[in-house]
């Protein structure tokens, strides 16, 4: 029976908001403006008190917070707003708008800007810059987007350590549950993918049995492909992610079995190859005598039979090439 996570005030339904045409509101928070330092100066000519008051209030506190609503969303891009703790709604078209200027961006996978880290020969102001612009964003990305994991080391179905990885291809599709429903869905995704990953190698052997009546990892990628994509996806649901594509990038055993591994699999290809030399060296020596006795260049007694088979078959199956001795007397 499925197991179903469950998160209390969990989050379903994405609301998507247009907000005001960006421009025009501009318009009237500038001809607002204009207007409150034009009030003002004429409320200091004419010391009105309720005037100076008044124009100052707007011109000074009122207007600078509007301002704050202005947003500007890219192709691709969303912007997901809270009012004092609740959830306000999305912005996805892209374009220039207003809202409300309380609202506020939020997104788990920015980095706080304070937490500046200054490699060698960057200077502290050029890290600071590098550091605040990388955090600064509250958008989330609606783009396809790439995960690719560190190799891991797992036990297949047979217990044989193998290396593997992954390379997923994923994409937000619900910004709400991305943002309210984990903590951060960058690697929420990463760590289920790990696990699914692991889950999913423990039900597959690294290569065929000798019958190659089974699934393996190395002869049936695409459908383990498939079946860890679905796999995952049943965990991404609840982060608002679709899970788009995953591919396996890389397979190997484990170096403290790769070298006994190697072996085995040149034994079998070594058994293989010699299995078509002997059927290709028996058909060659029956279509020899049968030529032979067809056209009646030589007769042979079983005895004579049997030493030219057996010389045959050695020239055929040997591994080097046979050196011939000419016979100058009587075969016989």
């Amino acid at each position: 029976m499925e197991e179903r996570i469950n998160i209390t005030n969990r989050i379903e339904e994405e609301k998507v908001i247009g907000g005001v045409n960006g421009l025009a509101a501009l318009a009237v928070i500038l001809l607002l403006n204009i207007a409150s330092i034009f009030g003002f100066v004429l409320g200091v000519i004419n010391e009105s008190v309720a005037v100076i008051i008044i124009t100052a209030i707007l011109g000074f506190m009122v207007l600078p917070v509007c301002y704050a609503g202005l947003k500007i969303i890219n192709p691709n891009e969303a912007l997901v707003l809270t009012l004092f703790g609740k959830y306000y709604g999305t912005l996805q078209k892209a374009g220039f708008f207003w809202v409300n200027p309380f609202c506020g961006g939020i997104n788990p996978t920015a980095k706080p800007a304070l937490q500046v880290k200054v490699n060698a020969g960057v200077t502290v102001a050029e890290g600071a810059a590098a550091e605040e612009k990388a955090s600064s964003s509250k958008k989330i990305s609606m783009k396809a987007m790439t995960l690719k994991n560190d190799k891991q080391k797992v036990n297949d179905v047979l217990g044989n350590p193998i290396e593997i990885g992954v390379n997923v291809i994923w994409q937000i599709t619900n910004t709400a549950k991305a943002v309210f429903n984990v903590d951060n869905f960058k690697e929420y995704l990463s760590v289920q993918c790990d696990s699914a990953l692991r889950d999913i190698v423990r039900s597959y052997p690294y290569d065929v049995s000798e019958q190659g009546d089974e699934k393996s990892l190395r002869g049936s990628s695409k459908e383990v492909a498939l079946v860890l994509k679905e796999e995952l996806q049943k965990k991404a649901d609840i982060a608002g992610i679709r899970i788009l594509e995953a591919r396996i990038t890389h397979l190997a055993y484990a170096p403290e079995i790769a070298a006994a591994m190697l072996q085995r699999q040149q034994a079998v290809a070594i058994i293989e190859a010699r299995q078509k030399i002997v059927e290709g060296a028996v058909g060659m020596v029956e279509m020899a005598l049968n030529r032979l006795n067809d056209n009646q260049v030589v007769t042979f007694d079983d005895d004579r039979k049997a030493a030219m088979v057996s010389n045959l078959l050695v020239v055929l199956c040997g591994n080097k090439d046979a050196q011939p001795i000419v016979n100058s007397g009587s075969i016989y």
